[in-house]
């Protein structure tokens, strides 16, 4: 009976639904682990093939640990809202909320389709009202505790889209998503205060179990930085310039000044023939986005006309505009040491600047042409002559505050955070405006706060969010007072949600809380998140901004939500396009001595992102059609490590679809029954070592996402079972039991057919022997003065004396020794022998 994923897998997927398979268990006496997806944006386009590598990780590890006897939460929701879903719905007339239950449903039904058990009872959306009800709760906790606030800030603003955009949002003056372009505005905002966890933010960094280079990211983002704020007199008025820097003990060689083209500073200081040029040179510098402007490495600005006394040098410094100053880090103003900084020397060079040396430079390097930013000894800086620079940044600070030119500074490079958005499809803020001016929070019994049915949803061409067309539920009454009231018109960002969902996963049905506290306890935190390194920054950040707050406010008892992270790596795809820049199918390439061709017409074959404009999208559905759920589930995990990128090949799948086929040979008979070749027999010695390896090696794979190791090591066992007459049904068991986590649809029917009538899901995972889990002989190398001289194999786990032993008695190697006059003998246990001679 031949096997048949397409009457297989649906039966088992019904089976799990109907009982319930997969349900979170309830006894908190088990120990639990909590595996959890970075929860998919529900888009038109559905998922395409890379969407499910990370789906399937996850998915191994749940079944994984579920046969560990681990109580698993293993959840799957919707990140709903979002200016996507919105943009589409104005592109296509359809109301977001119509457009977005569709996708919902279309997602599901492709994620449903592989197999994956996740506890669908859990389900959640971040649009369900009950789910905006606790994002509101929880802004109104940051409300209550000072961490939300309005002010006026300069910010990203998209005409055609109708809203602020996010730093992150913006390249090149224009919105990356569309390609509009985008200006800088000031505009009254909703922010909230992330800097007031900014040292814990970074402190707690050092706990969690995450990519190294992810943390590095988020150590960056934040940017905590030791220095001083300097006040330099403008010559000629009362005002001073402050400027922050990291060496203070530089400032002897502080040649000029540069400020933010944003600085209010500006129209105060600048010189009346300058205007133009300073206001021409900001208007070009507002079309670029934070990000551009700290990466920047041109070094165009624009003199103000105006002089800054330095304090300590006495020199006149000219004071410029230029976009590599941030105005979002420290005072928005620097002073500019060129020979000590290497944007600075660019600058300097560019504009004709003087460059001062005061940290003395190795001799090989000339600061005229290249900064010195290393420590050294202090040169032509007065009081701090001879001193080293880390001792003379401390006396400079000291004399600054003497002086009562400076002071002491801690900065950081993280703002706070910009949670306005001028859109229709967010969760709307509690909040009201009276008459009188106050801004009051709506009670916690008046939520959720659903936003009205809109007919138009668009953006408005003043900048009012859509929300303000709606008069109706705009007016109303303060609930508090009695008196009349607005209600504020801009929505959340589509972070909100996310921010939060893993604790609302954990007790979805609360009509209480956001989360129950004793269920808190016992879940928390997220024992393994799964998800893109795109999130690596604010995602990641936000979301643990708010578990802070939370922590704080008493709701959870963890400080830190995801204790171990992993990113999952890119699936690619061959794209093939002509000279002319047109993207062809790639069932039409043909390759012919090495090239690429669609019918007569060369073309070139590259790796790339998934894109329908390059019409290399792999769509799930034709996969699980063509081979299979199990199949490409396993081709997903097979292709190579977890966190790199590899290219989607179709015949790969072709090749595990295979594999597929010959262990169901190997369990199954032709008449559809158990196949005659197992038997109830003890495996032989051999085969019952390459068993007990097997477990031993594919459970630690599995614990460290080594998901190809692993699935090589169960087509090894595979061959060496299949290729005996007589098959063991222990071992066969434990071989389907293994692959299970990968496969489960075949696996749930092997299982059957093996004489058992419950599902596999919950079946304990095969027990190694330590004994005979071990190799019993193993390669050892021999070296003689570090270098490879031969090798010896031996029993393994023998100990320093016994390795010895057994290299001495190899008649090759004891040949090459008795030639040798041997100073030293080193044995490393399990590796190698180093024999040290003399020459």
């Amino acid at each position: 009976m031949p096997y048949d994923p397409k009457t297989i897998e649906p039966r088992w997927q019904k089976h799990w639904e109907d009982t319930h398979a997969f349900r979170t268990g309830e006894d908190r006496s088990r120990p639990k682990y909590y595996v959890l997806d970075m929860f998919p944006y529900p888009s038109g386009e559905g998922l395409h093939a890379g969407h499910p590598e990370g789906y399937t990780a996850t998915d191994v590890v749940a079944r994984y640990k579920r046969m560990m006897g681990f109580n698993v939460l293993h959840p799957m929701g919707w990140d709903a809202y979002g200016l996507p879903a919105e943009r589409y719905a104005v592109r296509t007339g359809i109301h977001p909320a119509v457009t977005t239950r569709r996708n919902i449903a279309n997602f599901k039904e492709q994620v449903k389709r592989l197999g994956f058990s996740y506890d669908w009872e859990r389900e959640i959306s971040t649009t369900d009202p009950e789910f905006v009800r606790w994002t509101q709760w929880i802004f109104l906790k940051l409300y209550e505790r000072g961490l939300a606030y309005q002010a006026e800030v300069p910010v990203n603003w998209c005409p055609a889209q109708g809203t602020v955009l996010a730093n992150e949002e913006v390249r090149d003056g224009r919105y990356v998503e569309t390609g509009e372009p985008v200006e800088r505005r000031m505009m009254k905002q909703w922010m909230l205060k992330i800097t007031e966890y900014a040292d814990r933010l970074l402190e707690d960094l050092d706990e969690l179990d995450w990519p190294e280079g992810v943390k590095t990211m988020q150590r960056n983002w934040i940017g905590r930085s030791e220095g001083a704020e300097v006040s330099f007199g403008v010559e000629g008025r009362e005002e001073v310039l402050k400027v922050y820097t990291t060496r203070p003990e530089t400032i002897f060689g502080a040649t000029f000044v540069v400020v933010s083209p944003e600085h209010p500073m500006i129209d105060v200081v600048v010189a009346p023939e300058r205007r133009d040029e300073i206001f021409a040179y900001r208007a070009r510098a507002a079309s670029m986005s934070v990000i551009e402007k700290s990466q920047a490495r041109t070094k165009g600005g624009a003199f103000t006309g105006a002089y800054v006394v330095n304090p300590a040098s006495g020199a006149r410094m000219p004071v410029w505009v230029a976009d590599y100053v941030l105005m979002g880090y420290g005072t928005g103003a620097i002073m500019a040491v060129p020979a000590h900084d290497e944007r600075d020397h660019g600058f300097a060079r560019e504009h004709d600047l003087p460059i001062v040396e005061v940290i003395a430079a190795p001799a090989a390097v000339d600061v005229r042409h290249a900064a010195w930013e290393g420590e050294g000894p202090m040169a032509n800086s007065g009081f701090m002559d001879g001193m080293h620079a880390s001792a003379a940044r401390k006396a400079a600070i000291e004399w600054m505050e003497r002086r009562n030119v400076g002071v002491g500074r801690v900065q950081y490079k993280l703002r706070d955070w910009l949670f306005s958005r001028q859109r229709y499809w967010g969760e709307p803020f509690p909040i009201l405006h009276r008459q009188d001016g106050e801004v009051v929070p709506l009670p916690e019994d008046s939520l959720p706060l659903l936003a009205p049915e809109l007919v138009d949803y668009r953006p408005t061409a003043d900048g009012e969010p859509p929300l303000a067309r709606a008069e109706g539920w705009v007016r109303t009454t303060d609930p508090a007072s009695g008196e009349d009231a607005m209600r504020e018109t801009n929505t959340m960002p589509q972070w909100a949600g996310s921010c939060w969902y893993y604790l609302r996963f954990v007790d979805p049905k609360n009509v209480e809380a956001p989360i129950d506290p004793e269920k808190e306890k016992y879940w928390l935190p997220v024992d393994l998140y799964v998800g893109g390194a795109e999130h690596a920054v604010l995602h990641l950040l936000y979301a643990r901004f708010w578990h802070k707050v939370l922590f704080d406010a008493g709701v959870v008892s963890t400080k830190e939500p995801f204790s171990k992270l992993f990113n999952q790596g890119m699936i690619l795809a061959y794209s093939y396009r002509d000279a002319a820049g047109k993207y062809h199918r790639p069932e039409d390439a043909v390759e012919r001595d090495g090239r690429w061709f669609v019918g007569d017409v060369e073309v070139e074959r590259q790796v790339e992102k998934m894109s329908k404009s390059k019409l290399n999208v792999v769509d799930p559905g034709d996969v699980v059609d063509r081979y299979g759920a199990d199949a490409m589930r396993l081709y997903e995990l097979f292709m190579g490590p977890l966190d790199v990128a590899k290219p989607w090949q179709m015949n790969g799948v072709a090749g595990v679809s295979r594999f597929l086929h010959r262990v169901w040979r190997m369990v199954m008979g032709e008449d559809g029954g158990l196949s005659s070749q197992i038997v109830d027999v003890a495996p032989s010695a051999e085969i019952a070592r390459v068993l007990h390896k097997t477990i031993k090696a594919v459970g630690e794979d599995v614990d460290a996402m080594r998901f190809n190791t692993a699935i090589s090591k169960l087509m090894e066992l595979s061959n060496a079972v299949g290729a005996t007459d007589a098959k063991p049904k222990s071992v066969v068991e434990a071989f389907v039991l293994m692959l299970a986590p990968f496969a489960p649809h075949v696996c749930e029917e092997l299982w059957s057919a093996l004489g058992h009538p419950e599902s596999l899901s919950h079946e304990p995972w095969p027990v190694f022997d330590p004994a005979l889990a071990v190799d019993d002989v193993r390669e050892y190398v021999v070296q003689v003065n570090g270098k490879l001289r031969g090798k010896v194999v031996a029993p393994a786990g023998l100990s320093s004396e016994g390795l010895l032993q057994a290299v001495h008695a190899d008649p090759v190697i004891a040949a090459m020794l008795a030639e040798m006059s041997i100073v030293k003998e080193v044995a490393v246990p399990n590796r190698l022998v180093n024999f040290v001679v003399r020459a």
